[in-house]
């Protein structure tokens, strides 16, 4: 792997919450920071596209999100996203060829003790260095094919579709 290209869209992993209003928004992408506090040993760029819950990414979201992959040199890339449409926009860039993407996600803020961002992070870099070029989700210590996932919303996690 020459370099990383990293899309950001929003979603959990970037999520700051006010106790105060029990709101929340989408702050800064965190992934280039918890990339540079483990000192990783390859170059990378972060692209942020959106900030937004992955429930409000639309349809040309998905257009827009798929075009900027397209367009990069890189041949690996891993976007950060919601995890509750993380299957939707991976069909879609299912459509990219010749290139290894991995969606990753958090379903606790990466600003918060005990997230599961840096593990999911790490899960994606791992696969998106070692896997041939195809769409892939790296959640919950396992890597999927997104047309064989889905998330389970009551149990919060990722697990095979039936």
């Amino acid at each position: 792997m020459d370099q990383l290209c990293i899309v950001t869209t929003g979603g959990t992993i970037d999520k700051i919450y006010f106790d105060d209003k029990s709101d929340y928004q989408v702050g800064e992408p965190q992934i280039g920071r918890i990339l540079e506090e483990l000192g990783v040993a390859f170059r990378f760029t972060v692209i942020p596209i959106l900030r937004k819950d992955s429930l409000h990414i639309s349809e040309a979201d998905r257009q827009l999100i798929k075009q900027t992959i397209a367009a990069q040199p890189a041949k690996h890339v891993l976007v950060t996203h919601g995890t509750d449409t993380m299957v939707d926009t991976a069909r879609v860039l299912a459509e990219i060829p010749d290139k290894t993407i991995v969606l990753t996600g958090a379903l606790n803020p990466a600003r918060f003790r005990g997230s599961d961002a840096e593990f999911n992070i790490g899960t994606a870099v791992g696969a998106v260095q070692s896997l041939p070029p195809g769409v892939y989700i790296a959640m919950n210590g396992r890597v999927w094919d997104p047309r064989k996932v889905r998330k389970n919303v009551a149990a919060n996690r990722f697990e095979a579709a039936e």
